[in-house]
């Protein structure tokens, strides 16, 4: 097994593929099956840092607290969240959207399972549309308000998109904790682990992690290698606020350690309870359906949310994440909770099949479907490994 892996990515390494990667993968009992970093940290030029498992990279991240009810309307802790009402078109001549009121309530439920009424402005045309009708860019702005607050697509409750949900949700814990997210996750999540000294949504300003961050390399414009350095690269365009859906920066060790306490359900994290909540699927048939359908409507959203899982398996949405519903032959078991980040990151938990694995890397465009079908292989790599001892 860790023969194939190795070529996988030494083979990346060496094509151009890939700058640098670092891998973990272990089981439910804490054991650790696999680990190893490959490639450079940055290819700046002058620099020559090796990518390990001590890197600092962007990667995405959640969070809930257990003092917000999941199920009330969020909008006396978030004033303005959907304050627009719902898009339902654009008039073209006179440059201005068309909206229809919504008086469904907004709920913390709906935000983490992305049926909310949300969609990232940069993956909608009618809110491309309005951002350019205000002279606005889209993604534009330095808080979660000004980034996330737009209309919505469509009445909460009644459809599935990938939108800012999370970054809503870590906005409301800020509110309800009364502290930033970052001094939020340290304290209920990372110093628990052993691990807040390896994470921050602001790496830059720590003297203790600023020089072991990673550069962002970009492949050409068809996706193609060799990569080169991407200057000047910020996942959030600037933003001062903490992003609960984007913001964090973590090693791979790190977020490996809080991968694995999930998968064991470690106490110290959550309650049985609340595990329960987190992977339990969270929509009904009819958002069910949006979500299969929203993933392979067109090759990018494929790319962004599918997870190189195939449209023939069917997928529902858990907090934790994309399930994949039915087993993939030498790759995962039915069940499966994964998710991936902006760089070409990504993670799974295989809750049947006790296993857990995560693959951090930093390369552009995001979730580029070469790379994601190297994370496929190390996935399959460990499985049948696992699956044969059992």
């Amino acid at each position: 097994m860790a023969q194939k892996i190795d070529k996988l990515y030494e083979d990346a390494i060496a094509s151009g593929l890939l700058p640098g990667v670092s891998l973990f993968a272990g089981d439910k009992d804490g054991n650790i099956i696999y680990s190893k970093s490959f490639g450079r940290a940055s290819l700046k030029e002058g620099t020559n840092r090796p990518f390990t498992d001590s890197t600092i990279a962007s990667i995405a991240s959640m969070s809930k607290d257990g003092t917000l009810n999941l199920d009330a309307d969020i909008k006396p802790v978030l004033p303005e969240i959907g304050k627009y009402g719902i898009i339902t078109g654009f008039d073209d001549t006179k440059k201005s959207a068309i909206f229809t009121e919504n008086t469904t309530p907004i709920t913390l439920r709906l935000l983490l399972s992305h049926t909310s009424g949300h969609e990232y402005d940069w993956s909608n045309p009618l809110l491309m549309k309005w951002r350019a009708s205000r002279g606005e860019q889209p993604w534009s702005g330095l808080t979660v308000e000004e980034k996330s607050a737009l209309p919505l697509i469509f009445p909460p409750g009644t459809n599935w998109a990938y939108g800012a949900g999370h970054d809503w949700a870590g906005k409301a814990v800020v509110v309800a904790s009364k502290s930033n997210l970052d001094e939020f996750m340290r304290k209920r999540i990372w110093a628990p682990l052993g691990i807040e000294n390896e994470a921050s949504f602001f790496p830059k300003t720590r003297e203790d992690l600023k020089d072991r961050l990673a550069d962002m390399s970009t492949l050409n414009e068809k996706g193609e290698p060799p990569a080169v350095h991407l200057p000047d690269f910020d996942v959030l365009s600037g933003a001062t606020d903490c992003f609960g859906g984007a913001g964090v920066y973590t090693s791979a060790r790190a977020y490996y350690a809080f991968l694995s306490a999930v998968l064991r359900r470690d106490p110290k994290l959550l309650t049985p309870a609340s595990y329960e909540e987190l992977f339990r699927p969270q929509l009904d048939t009819r958002c069910e359906q949006a979500l299969n359908e929203a993933i392979h409507s067109q090759p990018l959203k494929e790319q962004y949310t599918g997870m190189q899982i195939p449209a023939s398996v069917r997928k529902m949405w858990s907090f934790a994440g994309l399930i994949a519903k039915e087993g993939q032959k030498g790759r995962c078991a039915a069940g499966t909770t994964l998710w991936g980040g902006y760089p070409s990151c990504g993670w799974f938990i295989d809750h049947e099949t006790g296993i857990c694995e995560v693959a951090v890397c930093q390369i552009v465009p995001p979730m580029q479907p070469d790379v994601m079908a190297l994370h496929e292989k190390f996935q399959e790599a460990v499985f049948s490994q696992v699956k044969s001892k059992i």
